[in-house]
């Protein structure tokens, strides 16, 4: 057998009567933390550069839609081979300039032609063009893909300045917000000021969450180098040395 055969009998084997007391007391319910966590360690990984530790966090990650599908397979539904069938049929279907006739001159063809496949298998249009997005996404990445999906129906600014406009609206009415002492406004206003960021992002051909990871990573690096060098409780610099300890950090870049 391959080894991926031999981690699904791994899986069976913690999960059957007599294996591991964790492991059969999972749920899908109780599972879904670790898969969030595996993800991010992936993440991780890749932004290091390391190949090896990637490897090992892939297998880690592959870990959990096997253990989902062995739990469900015990309790008499589905398993692993049905979930690999699904995405194969699905994979050969929708893109059918590979396994078929049709063409595809580009990446934007490809997912138009995804997305009408798509519709044409769940039975025509949805109700709305944003269902499908789900509402457990992080906020930020929920944001772009809704973006997305409203822009590519024409719900759209007609340039680039005309989002740089909005921005400056949006900080107009939260500085508003914040005079008006409303905690309610203040909160709203803050989320439209946060979607129109997300929309520039996506006008100016950026991720979004990638910009904010990339960003806290470079804010960690800093901050960290500002303790070593100040020598004192942070607590107790003025915001003289707050600057010079700053700036110095930023060319340790």
């Amino acid at each position: 057998p391959s080894e991926l055969d031999r981690l699904v009998e791994i899986t069976d084997r913690l999960l059957a009567p007599g294996g591991c007391p964790w492991d059969r007391a999972q749920t899908h319910e109780t599972l879904k933390k670790h898969l969030v966590e595996e993800t991010y360690e992936v993440l991780d990984a890749i932004d290091a550069g390391d190949m090896g530790r990637l490897k090992e966090e892939l297998g880690d990650l592959l870990l959990q839609p096997v253990l989902h599908s062995q739990i469900e397979q015990a309790a008499g539904g589905w398993g692993i081979e049905d979930v690999a069938r699904a995405v194969n049929e699905k994979l050969i279907r929708r893109h059918p300039h590979v396994f078929g006739d049709a063409t595809a001159e580009d990446a934007e063809e490809v997912l138009r032609n995804w997305d009408r496949i798509k519709r044409e298998e769940k039975g025509g249009d949805p109700a709305s063009v944003l269902a499908g997005v789900p509402r457990a996404m992080p906020a930020l990445l929920r944001a772009f893909a809704i973006s997305k999906r409203a822009a590519r129906v024409g719900f759209e600014w007609p340039d680039l300045a005309a989002v740089f406009d909005k921005l400056r609206e949006e900080e107009t009415e939260l500085r508003e917000a914040v005079e008006s002492g409303d905690a309610a406004r203040i909160e709203s206003e803050v989320g439209d000021l946060l979607f129109t960021v997300v929309n520039l992002a996506r006008w100016t051909g950026v991720e979004p969450e990638e910009a904010l990871r990339r960003m806290l990573d470079r804010f960690t690096d800093r901050f960290q180098r500002m303790e070593s060098a100040a020598g004192q409780d942070l607590t107790t610099l003025a915001p003289a040395e707050w600057d010079s300890l700053w700036e110095e950090a930023k060319r340790g870049d």
